[in-house]
């Protein structure tokens, strides 16, 4: 009996790279694989850099990162202006990069945004290299391709926002529980609880989602005993929390004078920012949980929750191009190899990867609600699985036209489950996936004009896949596979492209490629200028201007109600300014008195409030103790939504 073919595309034993090569490839490589590989990096770096001048810089996060370029504190503590008073919202290091950026090439928005650029590339780069070890050269290619060209991927990887670094850092630590699986090698098993703390620090509880799933994965199918698995499972766990928690200990033990206020929490405590405001508000009704300020998980209005989530009208041409191919890809990788070693590498990449997807998923549909460029980090494990599937089954398609000893052969014995008829889930697994990004692009038509390109190449590659015969050349089967290929690729391509013009890419504080992006404006000349880092319009420019001109020697350039009114000065110049209430303009900071006593000693002398948020006990305080200054002094016509006072003791 012969081999399985089936365990073929692992790469487990072939491919190894020789001592002292540096090469990402080894030494065996096919001839087309290292330009199709530069080919996909280069399409990842012109679809992320296109135009990145006007990236999508958000707003609020846009702000922190010019004021943690300028000053350590505001750096390392994620301090919203540069005087550090008060902190972003969530962990810091996602915005590290971003940081160092502006503070080496000024405050330019291609400068904030080209770390998200590097970070996409890189992903795109290291998950070809994982799926390569795992699955073979072709399916490590069909992966790289099916990210680069994943729609929110290629949105929010021209934004500045935290999903992209931690997109790439669990992307690593896949790839060393991998290495930690193959080998039986207890480094990169410790490397994998590094590499899943770091993605911690860039987006908190959602980067321990992973945790369970790699736990299973090397305790089913690494090598050694059942205890000795489990004892370095636990040791590698206690590296991810150690890490994890390491800014949040630092923060803690921090004196609170010495650091921002932590907005989001009620009590200035690290531990209620990560495990309250960004942990059990978002699923549970009590939005105070663990001392969270009440009403401050914003995703809770968007909608996106529920079993069908993935797939509703917005997210789903989003993320969901894949979704059904990657599923059938774990369902037969995994029952395909029934009766195969415990450790076998093909089966551990389907149940990894389709674990990943799995867990997320199960989170994304019971919280209280996600924005669209929430589902990034699952499209590495939908890019992976599309790529493994589709190699395992042209693996099997071509052990079916294999030659055969003249001798009785049996199917079943061969082949195992549903033997016979594996050759059939290749034209399948293309046949499903194109019908689907019909399904998915079918309510919008939104790219109409690939619907039928995707639907001949369908055809092609599917009637050349099922017609191969004795005589079929060599040279027909590949190009049958490669427009089969190309028919899942054309309509989410896209899509993914059409993020290039700021139409179709989405608000700032939500990346979302195509119609829905669209949504936000009516019409492109209604589209709103994007505002980068020292870009003021004229009106925040004369604010400015006369906030600059009357200021004699105080701290703070101005006291603002929340980060909405903070945040275009705070882009525009890099100044301390006051954020009371942080984000929503709720966290209870400063108190009235706190904000008295910045008076009294002439550290704070202007104030300005917005309507289009409530009023707490510092602007009450405000608007009893200061005096309203006239629109036309500062440059506006009518007050409109905003109000500047003057609180000087000496007025």
């Amino acid at each position: 009996m012969t081999a399985i073919p089936a365990a073929r595309p692992t790469g487990s034993h072939r491919g190894r790279r020789q001592p002292g090569r540096r090469s990402g490839l080894p030494e065996d490589a096919p001839r087309w694989e290292r330009p199709a590989l530069a080919a996909v990096l280069v399409t990842a770096t012109v679809l992320y850099t296109w135009g990145i001048q006007n990236a999508a810089l958000h707003p609020f996060y846009g702000a922190a990162i010019r004021s943690m370029a300028g000053s350590w504190r505001a750096f390392f503590f994620g301090g919203l202006d540069a005087s550090g008073s008060i902190s972003i919202d969530k962990l810091p290091g996602a915005f590290w990069p971003d940081a160092v950026s502006v503070w080496l090439f000024g405050p330019h928005t291609w400068a904030a945004a080209f770390p998200q650029v590097v970070e996409g590339v890189l992903t795109v780069w290291l998950l070809h290299r994982i799926v390569r070890a795992w699955a073979g050269p072709l399916a490590a290619l069909i992966a790289a391709l099916t990210l680069t060209l994943t729609p929110v991927t290629v949105v929010l990887n021209r934004a500045t926002i935290p999903d992209t670094a931690l997109t790439l850092l669990l992307v690593a630590a896949a790839g060393a529980l991998q290495k930690a699986v193959r080998t039986e090698r207890l480094l990169p098993l410790i490397t994998c609880g590094i590499w899943v703390g770091l993605a911690f620090q860039a987006k908190m509880l959602q980067a321990w989602l992973v945790l369970p799933v790699f736990a299973a994965v090397y305790q089913l199918a690494a090598p050694g005993t059942r205890l000795n698995r489990a004892l370095r499972v636990l040791l590698a766990g206690a590296v991810a929390l150690a890490v994890s928690c390491s800014w949040v200990l630092i923060a803690w033990v921090t004196p609170a004078s010495s650091r921002p206020y932590l907005d989001g929490t009620s009590n200035n405590d690290p531990f209620t920012l990560v495990f309250g405001y960004n942990g059990l508000s978002r699923f549970s009704s009590d939005a105070t949980a663990f001392g969270a300020v009440a009403g401050t998980a914003a995703s809770r209005t968007t909608g996106n929750t529920g079993w069908g989530m993935l797939i509703n009208h917005s997210v789903g041409p989003q993320i969901a191009w894949f979704l059904p191919l990657a599923v059938l890809a774990t369902v037969l990788g995994i029952l395909w190899r029934t009766g195969q070693p415990r450790t076998d590498p093909l089966r551990t990449g389907f149940v990894m990867w389709g674990g990943w997807l799995a867990i997320h998923a199960l989170v994304f549909s019971t919280s209280n609600g996600n924005h669209a460029y929430y589902t990034a980090v699952i499209a590495p494990a939908l890019a992976a699985l599309a790529g493994g599937g589709l190699a395992l089954f042209r693996s099997e398609y071509e052990a079916t036209y294999e030659p055969k000893p003249e001798t009785h052969y049996e199917p079943e014995a061969e082949h195992g489950v549903g033997g016979g008829r594996r050759h059939l889930a290749l034209p399948a697994g293309i046949t499903l996936t194109a019908a689907w990004a019909l399904v998915l692009d079918w309510p919008t038509r939104f790219v109409s004009w690939l619907l039928p390109v995707a639907v001949m190449l369908a055809l092609c590659g599917v009637v050349g896949l099922w017609s191969r015969g004795p005589r079929t050349s060599p040279r027909m089967v590949h190009a049958a596979l490669a427009a089969g290929i190309a028919a899942t690729l054309v309509v989410p391509a896209g899509w993914a492209v059409s993020g290039l013009n700021p139409l179709y890419a989405g608000a700032t504080t939500s990346p979302m490629a195509g119609p829905v992006g669209k949504s936000y404006y009516a019409h492109p000349r209604h589209a709103p200028r994007r505002r980068g880092l020292g870009r003021p319009n004229a009106r925040d420019t004369a604010l400015l201007d006369y906030l600059t001109t009357h200021r004699h020697g105080e701290k703070y350039l101005l006291a603002t109600q929340a980060a909405y009114t903070a945040e275009p000065l705070l882009r525009a110049k890099s100044e301390p300014i006051l954020v009371m209430g942080g984000f929503t303009g709720s966290t209870p900071f400063p108190t009235a008195e706190q904000l008295d006593s910045l008076v009294t000693t002439d550290q704070l002398r202007y104030a300005l409030l917005t309507t289009q948020r409530p009023s707490t006990p510092a602007t009450t305080w405000v608007k009893s103790h200061c005096t309203r200054i006239r629109p036309a002094a500062y440059g506006r016509r009518t007050a409109g939504t905003f109000a500047l006072y003057d609180c000087s003791p000496r007025r």
